[in-house]
């Protein structure tokens, strides 16, 4: 549920897809208040990315706690308008290609002579400027360019993933970066310009698996960290998978081959040192495997806890969500949608104690808000007809 830390901040997204409604969302869940600028007729594409012909899921998780304004920018009159929203916005999200906000007419230099306190956040797929300024950039793309795919596949047989990992890296540090910004301000009283791209954000999120390449000048696979860190993921006897983690410690490592009645690894010369387990990993996964097969999942994690070995049940998204973990700890919310219904999301990534919470809001209809946002501006109800007609505003059907 939002929270109210930044109740007094006023956001205004351009953007589409995943990595500025996202960093816009997170902002959002912090009270923040988010006017998202749509082109007309339809709003952003990713509205219409499910199949379901009411509403896209997918849309609705990033875009709730917002506010519709369906703006045509292409017009001289749509531009004036969001003009007039940024002499008194806080922050403005961009994912458009590089240059193109410039030819807006919403680039940082003019923003920030409109607005020197406005936090500008541009969100790119390579960067502002370079060889691969002018490429189309997509999610799956960020992943193969920064390593990230590399690491999550086998090399000979790779596959792309099943989500949009790096648009989400990529959000988290755009918010991250806004926050930054916003805090920098209480005490320069400037706005500044945040970037972030896909390959930048992604790259400082495998940063730990780059570093250890500039340190030894070994290029880390799949199965480097999976090594080091003594994890595993097995079948049980009844084909449900488990995983196990048995990090540095030695105590979880010795405590797995007493749960599974296999001390004689322990005195095996391949398996005898971390070190050599690390180089055998492959035999001991083999040596291991049959064992997990003798007993079905819910009778290993029993056996596997009473020793304090790090382990849990390798779920699904339907598992995961009915997890009694996560019931307990209450992070899934409920909204009501107009239209779709009840409906049902994952919450924030963080809760806080002692903040004032309200109710999570729906993701907008299509130019929902747009009435209201026009009117709180100064427009008369006949102006904003005549916007309407000339198309540089849209207005939901069901909007007030």
């Amino acid at each position: 549920m939002p929270i109210q830390a930044l109740q007094h901040v006023t956001i205004l997204e351009c953007a589409t897809f995943v990595t500025g409604p996202y960093a816009s969302a997170l902002l959002a869940n912090l009270g923040a208040r988010v006017i998202k600028i749509e082109s007309p007729p339809q709003g952003d594409p990713y509205r219409y990315f499910s199949p379901d012909p009411h509403y896209s899921f997918n849309f609705a998780h990033l875009n709730r706690n917002k506010q519709s304004l369906v703006l045509d920018l292409k017009t001289a009159c749509g531009r004036k308008i969001c003009s007039e929203l940024l002499k008194s916005a806080d922050v403005f999200v961009e994912n458009f290609r590089p240059g193109t906000a410039e030819r807006l007419g919403l680039g940082y230099d003019t923003l920030r002579a409109l607005n020197p306190r406005l936090v500008y956040c541009s969100i790119s797929a390579f960067g502002q400027s370079g060889p691969y300024v002018d490429k189309p950039g997509f999610d799956t793309l960020g992943q193969a360019v920064s390593g990230l795919l590399s690491l999550l596949n086998d090399s000979d047989d790779p596959k792309v993933m099943g989500m949009a990992l790096s648009d989400y890296i990529t959000g988290m540090s755009a918010g991250y970066g806004i926050l930054g910004a916003l805090l920098a301000r209480g005490q320069s009283g400037e706005g500044c310009r945040v970037e972030t791209s896909l390959l930048q954000a992604t790259l400082s999120f495998i940063g730990e698996s780059a570093a250890g390449y500039l340190r030894t000048g070994s290029v880390p696979n799949r199965m480097a960290r999976v090594k080091n860190a003594h994890a595993f993921a097995f079948i049980c006897g009844d084909g449900l998978p488990l995983a196990i983690h048995c990090s540095v410690p030695e105590k979880f490592w010795l405590a797995l081959l007493e749960a599974t009645a296999r001390m004689d690894i322990a005195v095996d010369q391949r398996f005898a040192t971390r070190d050599a387990r690390r180089q055998n990993y492959a035999c001991l996964e083999e040596t291991l495997a049959p064992t997990f097969k003798t007993k079905s999942r819910e009778e290993w994690l029993r056996c596997l806890q009473a020793r304090d070995v790090p382990v849990v049940p390798l779920h699904d998204i339907a598992e995961a969500l009915a997890d009694p973990q996560v019931r307990h700890l209450q992070l899934i919310e409920n909204v009501e949608h107009p239209i779709a219904g009840r409906m049902e999301f994952v919450g924030a990534p963080v809760r806080y104690r002692n903040f004032t919470e309200s109710p999570s809001l729906p993701p907008p209809l299509v130019g929902e808000h747009t009435n209201a946002i026009l009117r709180e501006l100064g427009y008369s109800e006949q102006a904003i007809e005549e916007l309407r007609a000339q198309q540089v505003v849209g207005v939901a059907d069901q909007a007030p």
